[in-house]
């Protein structure tokens, strides 16, 4: 009888417990927050290579008609790498 009593107070001290963990939960939003803060820096940062890719272009071109009016043989275009799209 003893034996029996005492198992089941372990085992109703323990469902207690394991009822009151939220910790699963905190990670999982936690994981999502830091999931949505990265995406955002990815974004950002395909923005910025996307103006720099624009920058060099206008640069280039300028540089193209510098040539042209001195009347120098323009220099080749720089490859430029095309935007990533979003994953």
């Amino acid at each position: 009888m003893n034996k029996s009593l005492s198992l089941a107070l372990i085992l109703a001290a323990s469902m207690g417990l394991a009822a009151c963990d939220s910790g699963s939960e905190n990670k999982k939003q936690d994981a999502q927050e830091h999931a949505n803060e990265a995406q955002e820096h990815a974004n950002k940062a395909a923005e910025e290579q996307s103006k720099a890719v624009e920058d060099t272009n206008e640069a280039n071109q300028e540089a193209a008609e510098e040539a042209k009016d001195d009347g120098q043989t323009p220099p080749p275009p720089a490859a430029t790498p095309a935007p990533e799209a979003n994953k």
